[in-house]
Parts: structure tokens; C-alpha cells; sequence
């Protein structure tokens, strides 16, 4: 396989709460080759002006680290009141940002839950608002020579991106990408591998994140697992990538979790129109190659409030398993 670069997504280190400085030294010192800027965690008053992005970018330069920009948003909807939100001026301010950060990319996670909620509006109303502000935004993010690059989250399926960027009339390269967040898909109930290939034109930037599927009465329940140890063959997704892709960043994100999809729900399964039967049966096979793992005790469901002190080693022993990965071996 190519050798790609790996790094760290800053969410990750979230316990940590390390400064955008402290999180390029803990690159360097863990053998991480970029960090992924998540959130941006500043001290009080320090204002992310030209001066500070420049000093942060030499710093990465130095020491031979890239550097992803977020910051991003696309969905131009005040999620917990509904009202029409004015994104375009956040999407500005980040693009400039990764311009003088050197970032060709900004990352953009609204952080819906809109498909759990009867009175969301609907999956269709949601692009057509997202296509009219995206399209209005072409000219601020070709300026600027930067790609909004919308996560896979728990927001919309590969299939509903795809139709968004052909309602934002847009060619991979130019303005709109993918950040693929290979557990993350698990969640939208969808193969991470056909995801991965249905999405592969327009994938800027990742996430690579092991996982597994269970199970229980009431749905399927997604969890995340370290790399190399899950039930995603990430082995697969980032030779696909590879292949494509050979100057692709691969960008650890970690954290501890599960969630809940209730697809014994008859209305929330039929929220999923692009769901297929193949692709059920790929997420049953998921599920039994969870069940095995577990059996023999090779994996477990990690609960939120246990990362904290799980976080640092985990999070380098992903970096040394996708490393492996790269390497041709396994996590």
C-alpha cells in the first residue's frame, strides 16, 4: 500500500485540553504527522489572527506536520430553534483561516441528529435549504482556493450528499468534499467500504475510526473501537482511498460511545429510503464479526466517561495500528 500520512484529529485529545500549539507537539512527541483542527482550544483572549495562524503553520512546517482547518458549517438552520441561520460568514472567516494555515480544506459538522426527532423537518427540506446557501458560497470558497468538507455524520447518508452536490451543481475538486468518518457511516446504516466507494470522487479529508455493530431489541447500537480491532476493515476502505487518493491525509479520530439506531422503529427505518437490502446484509455480516470479536473478549463498548483516562494511550496505539495497516499488516 502507499505510504500515506497519519495523524491526529484534535477531538481525540479533547481530555488533554491541549492549545493548537500543544496539540503539534503532541504530534511530534507521539509520531503523528498532522493534526486535524476539530475545535479550536485557545486561552482566554488570544485572538486567532493572521500572526498566530502564520506562527502555528511555520511551527507544523518545522517540524514536517500538516495541518486541517474546521470550522466549517453547512446546514444553515439554528438546529435547537429552527430559525434560518447565516452561515456563510462563519464558512468566510474559517476560509481565510485555512489560507494562511496552508489548509486546502475547511471541515464542516453541523452536528445534526435530525433523523431521531419526529418534528425535524425533513431530509428533503434540509438540502434544498443547504444547496441554495452552499451554491451562494461558490465564489467565497474558490477565492480562497479551499474545499468545505462536509463530515460523514449522524446527519446524512452518502446517497443524500451525493444528491446535494449535484443540486449545488459541483464537480469533485472544486468547492464541496467529503470528510470520511469511516465509523460514523455505521451510525447512518451504511457499509463503510460501499460508502467509502460511492463517496471516493469527492473525499478530501478523513476520520479513520474503528467500530463495531450490534444488535438488540430496540435497533442497532454503533460503537467506537481502537483501530486495527474493530469490525471495519479499514484495511480495505483505506486502499480504496489509495488508490485515488495517494496524497490523502489518514486522520485518527477516537473517542468513547455508543448510539442507539432504532430501526426496529418502522417510521425512523422508512426515514432511509436509500437502504438496500445488500447493504442490510453487509451491516448483519458487521454484526456478527462484532459478536465474535466480543465473544472472545477482543473487544468491548468503551463508555464516554471512560475516555478520559483511556484517551492518550488509545490514541497512540491507532496511530501505531494504521501505521501497520499502512504497512500491509494488521492493528
Amino acid at each position: 500500500m502507499r505510504k500515506l500520512r497519519v495523524g491526529v484529529d484534535s477531538y481525540s485529545l479533547k481530555p488533554l485540553d491541549l492549545t493548537p500549539f500543544e496539540a503539534l507537539e503532541w504530534a511530534v512527541m507521539n509520531g503523528a504527522e498532522g493534526v486535524q483542527y476539530s475545535e479550536i482550544n485557545v486561552p482566554p483572549g488570544t485572538i486567532l489572527d493572521k500572526t498566530f495562524l502564520r506562527e502555528l503553520r511555520s511551527f507544523a512546517g518545522e517540524n514536517r506536520l500538516y495541518i486541517e482547518w474546521g470550522g466549517g458549517e453547512h446546514i444553515p438552520l439554528d438546529l435547537a430553534t429552527g430559525r434560518p441561520k447565516d452561515i456563510a460568514a462563519g464558512n468566510r472567516r474559517a476560509a481565510e483561516q485555512a489560507l494562511e494555515l496552508g489548509s486546502s480544506t475547511i471541515r464542516s459538522c453541523s452536528g445534526g441528529l435530525m433523523r431521531w426527532k419526529k418534528d425535524s423537518p425533513s431530509t428533503e427540506e434540509f438540502l434544498r435549504l443547504m444547496a441554495a446557501s452552499l451554491r451562494a458560497q461558490k465564489p467565497i470558497l474558490r477565492d480562497f482556493g479551499v474545499i468545505l468538507a462536509i463530515e460523514t455524520h449522524f446527519e446524512f447518508t452518502s446517497f443524500e450528499l451525493l444528491r446535494l452536490f449535484e443540486m449545488c451543481g459541483a464537480v469533485p475538486g472544486e468547492y464541496l468534499g467529503i470528510c470520511l468518518d469511516t465509523m460514523n457511516l455505521l451510525t447512518m446504516l451504511e457499509d463503510p467500504l460501499l460508502a467509502t466507494r460511492r463517496l471516493l470522487p469527492w473525499i478530501v479529508t478523513t476520520h479513520i475510526k474503528d467500530g463495531g455493530l450490534m444488535l438488540t431489541a430496540d435497533g442497532f447500537v454503533s460503537f467506537t473501537a481502537e483501530a486495527g480491532k474493530g469490525a471495519i476493515d479499514l484495511a480495505a476502505v483505506i486502499e480504496t482511498l489509495a488508490a485515488v487518493h495517494p496524497q490523502i491525509t489518514l486522520t485518527v479520530e477516537d473517542h468513547g460511545g455508543d448510539f442507539l439506531i432504532p430501526t426496529s422503529d418502522p417510521d425512523f427505518l422508512a426515514r432511509f429510503p436509500d437502504l438496500t437490502v445488500p447493504e442490510m446484509a453487509r451491516l448483519q455480516a458487521l454484526v456478527v464479526r462484532t459478536r465474535e470479536l466480543m465473544d472472545a473478549g477482543k473487544l468491548a463498548v468503551l463508555s464516554r466517561d471512560r475516555w478520559p483516562a483511556a484517551c492518550e494511550p488509545r490514541v497512540k496505539r491507532d496511530i501505531q495500528a494504521v501505521r501497520r495497516i499502512i504497512g500491509g499488516g494488521r492493528g
